[in-house]
């Protein structure tokens, strides 16, 4: 059976609507970094998409071809997520899409090296005909964060992160944004697929204790 991040580690991908304190280790990500409004029409966040996908299936399917890679085992690829964040901002105004800056990503497993990166990105170029130079391997560390689920449209997030922020608070807790430590989204469900009121979106935030 292929391993599968979101059933492996619950705790990161499954939580429940309730908030929750966790503590999130250090991750490795395919990564595409930009800025502006994530609706535009072929706009720099829906060309970023399709980037990681190219690289992130390039690697997942590498099996399959010439290229051995060491230590690979077959995985689901996991879901789209993206930290967020507007200048003078901590968290993010979703009124104000235009002025968004963003960091687009899907995890990889420990065996993605920067050598295996460097050969999907070219591969991806190659039979996809498409430009990934804006591509790299990012890795962080969350560290202790407050997350929860949200059910729902995009535009509704801000009623999540308020129970959030209160829950924080009552366990002792504050906000704790920098320029590494941002608003968090994992995408569970494919929005070009699924109706605004069912969509799954992991929420999560940096705190530190009070």
């Amino acid at each position: 059976m292929a391993f599968d991040f979101k059933r492996e580690y619950r705790e990161f991908y499954l939580p429940p609507r309730e908030p929750g304190i966790v503590d999130v280790p250090e991750m490795t990500y395919l990564a595409v970094r930009g800025s502006g409004d994530p609706n535009e029409e072929d706009g720099s966040y829906k060309r970023a998409l399709d980037v990681l996908y190219s690289i992130a299936y390039t690697i997942r399917m590498s099996h399959k071809g010439d290229h051995a890679i060491t230590g690979f085992y077959e995985y689901v690829v996991p879901p789209l997520e993206g930290f967020w964040w507007q200048k003078g901002r901590a968290g993010v105004d979703h009124t104000r899409k235009e002025t968004f800056n963003w960091i687009s990503m899907i995890r990889v497993p420990e065996f993605v090296t920067q050598d295996v990166f460097e050969w999907a990105k070219d591969e991806a170029e190659r039979k996809k005909g498409i430009d990934c130079s804006l591509a790299e391997l990012y890795d962080v560390r969350e560290g202790t964060c407050v997350q929860a689920m949200h059910l729902g449209p995009f535009e509704n997030e801000p009623e999540t992160i308020d129970l959030m922020d209160e829950y924080a608070a009552r366990q002792g807790y504050e906000l704790d944004f920098n320029e590494r430590r941002l608003h968090h989204e994992i995408y569970l469900s494919d929005p070009r697929r699924t109706a605004p009121e069912k969509r799954k979106t992991v929420i999560r935030h940096p705190i530190r204790r009070a």
